[in-house]
C-alpha cells in the first residue's frame, strides 16, 4: 500500500512539474499589441492624414469655383465686350428751323441785291433769253425732280456755282446725288401753289416767297439718311452765319430751303502743284545754264542811233 501511494505521489508531481515546465504558447494572432502612445500617435497621423485629405478636396472644390468662376466672368465679358466697344453715333446738330425774321431777311437781302420779282411765264421767258437765270446744274451728282415743269429748271448765277460746290462735296462723301425739288417760280405760280400748299409763302408784301426772284431752291431731303441729314446741317449752317446764304428747314414738304446771295463765292480751287512745279524747274535750269556769248554790237553807229531816238 505504501508503494503505491509513493507512486501515485510521484506520478502527480511529474504531472505537475510537466505541465509548469512547458507552457502552452498563446496563440498567434495578426495584430500585434502597440503601446498605447503609439497607438495614439498612429491614430492622430491617421486623422492629420484625413484632414489634409478633405482639405484638399475643399481647395480644389474651392479652386474649381473660382476658376468656374472667372471663366463664366471671361464669358460675361466677351459677350459684353463687343456692347462696351460699339461705335457711338454721331451727334446730330439741329434742324436749320425758318422763322419770320429769317423770311424777312431775304426779301430785304434780294432788294438789296437789285433782283426783281419775276411775274409770269412771259416774264420768265425774258430772263432766260438774256441769262438773268441759268440752268439748274444737272450732272451725275445733282438731279432735278421730273415733275418740275423744264422752263422752271432755272436759278441765279450765283445759286448755279452753290449747288455745284455743294453737290461735288456730297457725292464724294455719300456717293449718291441731290435733288432739287424746286427752284425759280413766278408770282403768278405761287398765288397757284398757296390755293394748294398752305405752307406756301406769299406771292407779295414784306415776306414773300425768294423764289420769285430766282435766287432760292430746294434741296430734297426724301431718302436722306441721317448722317446726311447732319452733313448737310453742318455744311450749311456756317454759310448763312457768314451772311452767304440763307437756310430754312422744311418739314411739310420735307426739303432744304437755300436762299443764295450774291455774295456768295465758291471755295478757290486748290493751286496746281505741277505748273508751279514745272516754273521750278525751269527757273533751276536758267541759273545753272551757262552764259552765252554776249551780241554783236550794232551796225548803227551810236550817234546816229540817238539821232533816230531824238536826244
Amino acid at each position: 500500500m505504501w508503494r503505491i501511494a509513493t507512486i501515485v505521489l510521484v506520478l502527480a508531481a511529474l504531472t505537475v512539474i510537466s505541465a509548469n515546465g512547458s507552457p502552452v504558447p498563446p496563440v498567434k494572432t495578426h495584430r500585434s499589441v502597440l503601446p498605447a502612445s503609439h497607438t495614439s500617435r498612429k491614430k492622430a497621423r491617421r486623422t492629420t492624414a484625413a484632414e489634409a485629405r478633405r482639405g484638399g478636396r475643399q481647395n480644389a472644390r474651392t479652386s474649381g469655383r473660382r476658376a468656374s468662376g472667372r471663366r463664366g466672368a471671361r464669358k460675361r465679358q466677351a459677350v459684353a465686350q463687343p456692347v462696351s466697344l460699339r461705335v457711338k453715333q454721331p451727334v446730330i446738330p439741329p434742324p436749320l428751323r425758318g422763322s419770320f425774321e429769317s423770311l424777312a431777311r431775304q426779301n430785304d437781302k434780294t432788294e438789296a441785291d437789285n433782283l426783281e420779282r419775276i411775274e409770269d411765264e412771259d416774264d420768265l421767258a425774258d430772263r432766260i433769253a438774256r441769262k438773268m437765270l441759268v440752268p439748274v446744274p444737272a450732272s451725275a451728282t445733282l438731279t432735278v425732280n421730273v415733275n418740275l415743269p423744264e422752263n422752271h429748271r432755272y436759278c441765279r448765277p450765283w445759286t448755279a456755282e452753290f449747288l455745284v460746290e455743294l453737290a461735288r462735296v456730297h457725292g464724294a462723301q455719300f456717293h449718291r446725288p441731290l435733288e432739287v425739288s424746286s427752284a425759280v417760280r413766278t408770282v403768278e405760280y405761287q398765288k397757284q401753289l398757296m390755293e394748294t400748299n398752305g405752307n406756301a409763302a406769299p406771292a407779295e408784301g414784306d415776306i414773300a416767297s425768294p423764289h420769285l426772284t430766282g435766287a432760292t431752291i430746294d434741296i430734297a431731303k426724301q431718302g436722306m439718311s441721317r448722317q446726311e441729314m447732319g452733313w448737310m446741317r453742318t455744311w450749311l449752317l456756317p454759310l448763312q452765319e457768314a451772311g452767304k446764304i440763307d437756310v430754312e428747314e422744311e418739314f411739310q414738304q420735307a426739303c432744304f430751303h437755300i436762299t443764295v446771295y450774291k455774295s456768295y463765292v465758291p471755295p478757290a480751287p486748290a493751286p496746281n502743284a505741277a505748273p508751279r512745279k514745272t516754273r521750278q524747274n525751269a527757273a533751276a535750269r536758267t541759273k545753272t545754264r551757262k552764259p552765252t556769248q554776249e551780241p554783236d554790237p550794232p551796225s548803227t553807229p551810236p550817234a546816229a542811233a540817238m539821232a533816230s531816238q531824238g536826244v
